[in-house]
C-alpha cells in the first residue's frame, strides 16, 4: 500500500465496501457513521460496521483505496448527548463512496461532475450533502437504487411507456450480492 494519510473522517464498511464520511467540524460525521451501523442492523442496509470515527488514513493500492481507524480510536465514537463509546469495528476496508456533508456544490440534481471524486488516485462515486439535508436517505437511496439513465428515451424500452429503468452503478457496485434489493432485481 502507498500514500498512507491521515484525514480527519469517519468510516462505515457497509456490505463490502466502505461509506468515507468527509466534512467540516460539527457537520455530522459521527452521527451518520452511527446512523448507518444502525441502518444496519434494521436491514435498510446490509450489515454496517464502524470502521473509525473522527480520524482515519487512507492507503492506495493498486485502483483501491483502503480506510483503516487511527490506532488510538479504533473502536470509538461519539454520541452525542452520551459521549465518547466504544464498539464493534472493522481493521480496514475497501472505500466504495464518498459522503461530503456540508457540500459548497450540493444540488437537488447534481451535475455528473459533482458525483465522483478522486482520492489518492483512485476515483470513486461521491455524494455532497448540503448543510439542510439530513444526509442518511440519501446514502440509502445510494446504497439501494441505481441512478436513472437520461441518455436515452426510456419510455421506448418500457412496453407500458412508464416504469423506473435503471442502471448498475453504486448499488450494484457497493453492495453487490450481499443485499436483498440486489438479488431480487437480478431474479434470485
Amino acid at each position: 500500500m502507498s500514500d498512507n494519510s491521515s484525514v480527519h473522517a469517519s468510516a462505515v464498511l457497509v456490505g463490502e465496501r466502505a461509506v468515507l464520511i468527509r466534512g467540516p467540524s460539527g457537520a455530522g460525521k459521527s452521527r451518520l457513521a452511527f446512523d448507518l451501523i444502525l441502518a444496519g442492523r434494521s436491514g435498510q442496509v446490509p450489515p454496517a460496521v464502524l470502521v473509525g470515527d473522527d480520524r482515519v488514513h487512507l492507503d492506495t493500492a493498486g485502483q483501491q483505496l483502503w480506510v483503516r481507524p487511527a490506532r488510538e480510536l479504533a473502536g470509538l465514537i461519539e454520541i452525542r448527548g452520551l459521549g465518547i463509546r466504544r464498539c464493534n469495528f472493522a481493521a480496514e476496508a475497501v472505500v466504495g463512496l464518498v459522503v461530503d456533508l456540508a457540500a459548497d456544490d450540493a444540488e437537488r440534481l447534481p451535475s455528473p461532475e459533482a458525483l465522483s471524486t478522486r482520492l489518492n488516485g483512485v476515483l470513486l462515486p461521491r455524494i455532497p450533502v448540503s448543510v439542510s439535508f439530513q444526509p442518511l436517505p440519501l446514502v440509502v437511496a445510494a446504497l439501494t437504487t441505481t441512478e436513472s439513465s437520461f441518455s436515452r428515451n426510456l419510455a421506448a424500452d418500457c412496453a407500458k411507456g412508464i416504469g423506473n429503468h435503471i442502471t448498475s452503478t453504486i448499488a450494484s457496485d457497493l453492495v453487490g450480492a450481499a443485499s436483498p434489493l440486489y438479488r431480487q432485481e437480478q431474479g434470485d
